[in-house]
């Protein structure tokens, strides 16, 4: 279910119980100033956040495509370089537009280190 992008990023599901929780494993490629996470790389996992989290809701709800309408990130700390987990939630699903937001953190998903909102334009079978 993952987009063919998060292989690049080398990002995979951390729990096969929960299809929506993300881990990008730290990697040489994935930084930018030395010691932190380029933040294209924290935008590409909290992007493909989204989308597992819209797919999986899409999934419930008779199917779609998707397209990106607009992407809003909020760096809020210096992504260490270590592991960095991100999840999706669907704040809104409508016929035609979905609201999703994702959160990217670390250590303590209560310290995110990123977060995004993004607008999808779902078309429908």
């Amino acid at each position: 279910m993952l987009p063919p992008y998060a292989e690049l990023l080398g990002i995979t599901l951390a729990d096969a119980a929960d299809p929506t929780l993300l881990l990008m494993p730290s990697a040489d490629t994935l930084l930018g100033r030395p010691g932190y996470l380029h933040g294209g790389a924290i935008g590409g996992l909290l992007e493909m956040a989204a989308i597992v989290a819209l797919r999986c809701a899409l999934a419930e709800d008779g199917g779609g495509q998707i397209k990106p309408i607009n992407v809003t990130v909020d760096y809020m700390r210096g992504g260490r370089e270590k592991p960095t987990f991100a999840q999706g939630s669907v704040t809104r699903l409508g016929g035609r537009v979905a609201n999703v937001e994702a959160t990217a953190w670390q250590d303590d998903a209560d310290k995110p280190i990123a977060a995004a909102r993004m607008n999808y334009l779902i078309v429908r079978p």
